[in-house]
């Protein structure tokens, strides 16, 4: 068995921003290529190599010339050129964990595994990946300042989205295409998740001294990336930061084919809680949040029926070749443990349930909107008044 080798061991922290891994609301590094969200059969252990094979497999990297950057064409700001443009020959292979555990694999595994990967999988992920990572450079950059607007920021990450992805979603089945794969969820200091703007509410202004959470999906062909990352202006919270980003990448380490939701979770929680931050004077430990966690990710359905916790838990779930993972963490300086407030951050369709009973005709219409614009995906109130729906409350 080889040595576990995280993608990066530098645990240094942006004051722009956390930079990989997500999931969700996991922290990681800008130049991760997207390695929070793994198809299982190509995350297992990384094993250990010699340096006369690193030094080769970098070279081959070196020389490859697809999948680079149309010349002459550049990203504007805001990003408005669409990503098919940049990338005419296709799209970056993103980080790729190795899976060297090829004695495991028999002759009805490799049956399975010919029909495993639909068409365009990859392709789709790629593209979206790509799309996240230079909506969200962005948003670091330029949107995610003190002083600015939460409902500016959130939509100026959804236009750069659409943007890159060519699919404005105001026509009828064209966010089905590629679009967000839920709304921007931007989620202040003890908010850990689901947050977003809404019509009619306060505006929130971003301040010096907050911890802002930016998590954010996209999809293409109903193949959703969900990545966020944490942004804090005081460097107090760097090593909260950093505690994140260490135990998100610990996450990812750990996944893979066979790989247990009870291992991933205890591995993340020992890194986790390994750091302590320093307020006013006080060393606070930090704590992996218990009741949340992270999922799988089905086509056009954000969560799947499988949770990855990042706590030690008595789960006997594995880990399953073809399988599409989020690897989020939660780290808090507080309890540890979530509950529920006001306000109602989106939206999803359940397809189990049928619209038979529906009599009144508010609400027949607005399914039908959902429908053809949204199906399973996540939507929220903001994206229904951009399709010009009036008096949905109702419905």
């Amino acid at each position: 068995t080889g040595e576990l080798k995280p993608a990066n061991t530098d645990p240094q922290i942006s004051r722009n921003g956390s930079t990989t891994a997500d999931l969700d609301r996991g922290v990681v590094e800008d130049d991760d290529d997207d390695a929070a969200h793994e198809a299982a059969g190509m995350n297992n252990s990384l094993a250990s190599v010699d340096k006369k094979k690193q030094r080769k497999r970098s070279k081959k990297k070196k020389s490859k010339s697809a999948n680079r950057p149309a010349r002459g064409i550049k990203q504007t700001t805001p990003p408005r050129v669409l990503l098919s443009t940049l990338y005419p020959s296709g799209y970056p292979a993103g980080e790729l964990i190795p899976d060297e555990s090829t004695s495991r694999i028999t002759d009805e595994e490799s049956r399975y595994d010919s029909h495993l990967w639909e068409e365009g999988f990859l392709a789709d992920y790629r593209q979206a990946a790509e799309i996240h990572r230079q909506v969200r450079q962005y948003a670091q950059k330029e949107l995610i300042k003190p002083g600015a607007s939460l409902l500016l920021i959130a939509d100026g990450i959804e236009d750069g989205v659409r943007a890159l992805s060519g699919h404005q979603g105001l026509e009828s089945g064209d966010g089905l295409k590629a679009s967000m794969g839920f709304p921007t969820g931007l989620c202040l200091n003890n908010v850990a998740a689901h947050w977003t703007p809404n019509p009619g509410g306060k505006d929130v202004v971003l301040q010096e001294r907050d911890v802002l959470k930016v998590d954010f999906g996209v999809h293409v062909n109903g193949r959703i990336v969900d990545s966020a990352f944490t942004i804090a202006f005081d460097h107090t919270y760097d090593n909260l930061l950093a505690a994140v980003k260490a135990a998100t990448n610990t996450g990812i380490m750990h996944a893979g084919i066979d790989a247990r939701m009870s291992d991933i979770g205890a591995a993340i929680q020992e890194v986790m809680e390994s750091y302590e931050v320093e307020i006013a004077g006080k060393s606070v430990p930090v704590k992996a949040i218990r009741n949340i966690t992270g999922h799988d990710i089905l086509r056009y359905h954000i969560h799947g029926g499988k949770q990855v916790p990042f706590v030690k838990n008595n789960n006997q779930d594995k880990m399953e070749e073809g399988e599409v993972f989020a690897i989020e963490t939660f780290g808090s300086t507080g309890k540890g443990f979530l509950r529920d407030d006001v306000g109602i951050y989106g939206y999803g369709r359940n397809s189990d349930v049928s619209s038979a009973n529906l009599h009144l005709s508010s609400a027949k219409a607005l399914l039908k909107t959902i429908d053809a614009n949204f199906g399973t995906l996540v939507f929220n109130r903001r994206y229904l008044e951009r399709l010009g729906v009036k008096k949905y409350h109702l419905g």
